[in-house]
C-alpha cells in the first residue's frame, strides 16, 4: 500500500468511543418491543425505541470527537448523550443483540460500483476480436531451464505442435518449484498429483485432436486466495491455513476448461497485504535480501524465476503493480467488472480485481481472454469485449502523462526514457492534469469494506494470530476502522464519483496514460475508478538498500549494500475502461523497443 496510507494508520488515535454493548442478561435476551402508540394513526418517531446498551455521557462524545474531527458544544453533547440508548445504539443489534444476524462470506453489499456509468461514451459489448500472433520459428530449447523461462505463447506453440508434452513441461515446473522455493518461499501448497493428472489429461485430449486453445497444457500458479476444490486455500493467514474449499472459483473453473494445469498455490501477504504470510516472507528473485512485494508476492516471484508458465494475481490497491515492478514481470490489472471474483477472497467488494502475471505483454491477453466475462454470480461483473491484435499499428496513438510526476520521485530515468520511447514509436505524448484533491481520503472505503469483510475475525480476536501485528498491518487497520464515520464514508463515495468523472475527462484526451508505477495517486485513483493498468519491465535501476512494503522499523533496519545492486524497473500504462486490447498493443510495442524483457535473475 502507498506511503500515505501507512502515515494515516500510524498517526490515527483510537481513543475511547464508549458505546460498547454490555454482556447480555436474561432480560437482554428478550426481543425489545416498540411502544404501542396511544393515538391510532400516529407514526413512530426516531429516538423513542426501547433503550439498548449502556448509558453514555457527554465525556464519551468529547473523546469521540477526536476520532472524527467534529466539534460539538456542551449542549450538543448533552442532547446526544441523553437519548443515545433510544436512538442510535439500536443499530448494533445486528451484530450483538438478541436478533443478531450472521452475514455469510459470499454476501456482497447491496450497492454495486459501476465505473462504466462515469465513462464518456457508452460501452456496448460485442464479439471479441483477438489475434495473439504466433511463435512460429522459435525452436524448442534443449535445456529445461530455457523451456521454463519461455513465454506462454511459445509453450503453447510447442505443445500444440507435439514438440513437448504437457506432462514433461509440468514436471519441469514442479521440479523447479521444489528446488527454488527454499530461496523464494513463494509456494503455500504444491499441487503435484493434481497437476500431473491434469497434464496427462491434456496430452490425451491433444493427441485425440481435441485442442482447447493456447492455454491447453500450460502449467500455472494461483495466488492462494483463489478457491480450488479439495485443495486448501489459505489466504496466507494463520486462521485459514487449513481451509479447504469445496468448489472452484470461477477463474479456476475457466482455466480448467481452457486446459491449463495448476501446479501450485502461491503465496500472498496475509489477507492480501504486502509479502509476509504465515510461512514467512516471499523474496525477490532479483535481490534475495528483500521481499517480493505484495500482496501478489508468490505470483511475482514464481513468474520471475521461471517456476510457472503464468500466474493469477489480484489487486485492490497495488497488489499486482508492485510485485510486477519489483520482480520484473508483466502484470495486467483488468478493468473492474471484467473478470468475475466469485470464489476469491474478498477484501474490498468495490476495488478487488483478478489479473494475469506473466513474462510478456502478449501472454496477459491470452490469459485475460480465458477468464473474462460474467458468471451470473459476481454482481459487479458485466459483459465486455476484448479487441486485441498483436499486429496492430500504434502510430498516432495519444499517450498522456503528468509532467510533474515525471520530474520527481518515485519516477526514475527509466520512466523518463519510457516517455521518450513513446515519441520514437510514433505515438504522441500529451500533457494531462487532474485536480489537486485529497485522493487518499478515498481509502476510507477500502478500510471500511475490508473491516466489514473480516468483522468476525476481528471481533473474535483471531486476527491477533496474524504474524504482522504492526501499526500498518491489517489487525490494527481493522480495529481502527470500527471507529470511522459513516458520514465520511458516504462523502468519500461521492468524491469517488467526482474522481471518476475527472478520469473520464482525461481519458477522452488520450488513448492510454503512462505513469510512474508506484506513484501514490497512480495506485489510488485508477483502482477506485476501475481503470485497467499494465505494468511491464522497462529497464534497470541501482539500489543501495533493500526495499520494503512495510513502514520503517528502527529495530529491524533494511539491508544496505556497499556495492549498488542492479534490479528491474517497470513502468505502468493505464487504459480506458474495458480497452485492455489497446493497452496491450501499446505495451507490446514498448516492450519490444525496451528490449529488456528476456533477461533473467541470476541463479535461477
Amino acid at each position: 500500500m502507498p506511503r500515505s496510507r501507512r502515515e494515516f494508520l500510524t498517526q490515527s488515535s483510537l481513543g475511547l468511543l464508549g458505546a460498547a454493548i454490555v454482556p447480555q442478561t436474561a432480560e437482554a435476551n428478550q426481543v425489545p418491543q416498540t411502544p404501542v402508540s396511544q393515538t391510532p394513526g400516529a407514526p413512530p418517531a426516531f429516538g423513542t425505541a426501547p433503550p439498548v446498551g449502556p448509558a453514555v455521557s457527554t465525556a464519551t462524545f468529547a473523546e469521540a470527537e477526536k476520532l472524527v474531527q467534529v466539534e460539538m458544544t456542551s449542549a450538543d453533547q448533552a442532547q446526544a448523550a441523553g437519548n443515545w440508548q433510544q436512538s442510535m445504539a439500536a443499530v448494533y443489534e445486528r451484530r450483538v443483540g438478541p436478533r443478531r444476524v450472521a452475514i455469510e462470506e459470499g454476501i456482497a453489499p447491496a450497492t454495486c460500483w459501476k465505473p462504466q456509468q462515469s465513462a464518456a461514451k457508452s460501452l456496448n459489448p460485442g464479439d471479441d476480436r483477438i489475434d495473439f500472433g504466433e511463435a512460429v520459428g522459435v525452436p524448442l530449447p534443449a535445456g529445461d531451464e530455457d523451456i521454463a523461462f519461455a513465454l506462454a505463447i511459445q509453450l503453447s506453440y510447442w505443445i500444440a505442435g507435439r514438440e513437448i508434452t504437457s506432462e514433461r513441461l509440468t514436471r519441469i515446473y514442479l521440479e523447479r518449484l521444489e528446488k527454488y522455493n527454499k530461496q523464494l518461499n513463494c509456494v503455500i501448497t504444491l499441487t503435484a498429483d493434481h497437476a500431473l493428472d491434469q497434464a496427462r489429461k491434456a496430452d490425451a485430449e491433444i493427441a485425440a485432436g481435441h485442442y482447447r486453445g493456447p492455454l491447453h497444457g500450460i502449467p500455472w500458479g494461483a495466488k492462494d486466495l483463489l478457491d480450488t476444490a479439495g485443495i486448501r486455500t489459505t489466504w496466507g493467514a494463520e486462521p485459514y491455513r487449513d481451509r479447504i474449499p469445496v468448489e472452484d472459483a470461477t477463474v479456476t473453473k475457466r482455466l480448467n476448461e481452457a486446459g491449463a494445469v495448476l501446479v501450485a498455490k502461491l503465496s500472498l501477504g496475509a489477507l492480501a497485504l504486502n509479502d509476509i504470510w504465515f510461512g514467512g516472507q516471499t523474496m525477490n528473485p532479483w535481490l534475495l535480501e528483500e521481499g517480493a512485494s505484495g500482496s501478489s508476492a508468490g505470483p511475482g516471484a514464481a513468474v520471475a524465476a521461471g517456476l510457472v508458465g503464468f500466474a493469477i494475481g489480484s489487486e485492490t490497491q497495488g497488489s499486482i503493480v508492485s510485485p510486477s515492478m519489483r520482480c520484473g514481470v508483466t502484470g495486467l490489472r483488468p478493468t473492474y467488472g471484467r473478470v468475475p471474483r466469485t470464489g476469491a477472497m474478498t477484501l474490498s467488494w468495490t476495488c478487488d480485481k483478478l489479473g494475469a502475471m506473466t513474462r510478456s505483454v502478449g501472454d496477459t491477453m491470452i490469459v485475460l481472454s480465458a477468464i473474462s466475462g460474467p458468471d451470473g454470480r459476481d454482481e459487479a461483473c458485466v459483459p465486455s469485449t476484448l479487441d486485441f491484435s498483436a499486429w496492430k499499428s500504434i502510430a498516432g496513438l495519444r499517450v498522456g502523462y503528468f509532467p510533474g510526476w515525471m520530474k520527481e520521485a518515485p519516477a526514475t530515468d527509466v520512466d523518463r526514457m519510457a516517455l521518450e520511447t513513446v515519441k520514437k514509436l510514433g505515438m504522441v505524448p500529451v500533457e494531462v492534469t487532474l485536480p489537486d484533491w485529497p485522493y487518499d481520503s478515498l481509502n476510507i472505503i477500502l478500510f471500511a469494506e475490508s473491516a466489514a469483510a473480516f468483522e468476525d475475525l476481528t471481533i473474535s480476536h483471531k486476527v491477533d494470530e496474524l504474524k504482522m501485528q504492526v501499526s500498518d498491518g491489517w489487525p490494527n487497520t481493522f480495529r481502527q476502522s470500527r471507529f470511522l464515520s459513516a458520514v465520511d464514508f458516504v462523502q468519500a463515495d461521492r468524491l469517488r464519483r467526482k474522481v471518476a468523472l475527472e478520469m473520464a475527462r482525461v481519458m477522452c484526451e488520450v488513448d492510454v496514460l503512462l505513469v510512474p508505477s508506484l506513484r501514490d495517486e497512480a495506485l489510488v485513483i485508477p483502482n477506485f475508478t476501475g481503470h485497467p493498468s499494465l505494468t511491464l519491465r522497462a529497464g534497470f535501476v541501482e539500489v543501495t538498500e533493500a526495499r520494503s512494503d512495510w513502514a520503517p522499523d528502527p529495530k529491524h533496519p533494511l539491508p544496505k549494500f556497499a556495492t549498488p545492486r542492479r534490479v528491474p524497473h517497470g513502468v505502468t500504462l493505464i487504459g480506458r475502461l474495458f480497452e485492455e486490447g489497446t493497452l496491450a498493443e501499446v505495451g507490446m510495442a514498448m516492450e519490444q523497443a525496451f528490449g529488456v524483457a528476456k533477461e533473467r535473475p541470476a541463479g535461477f
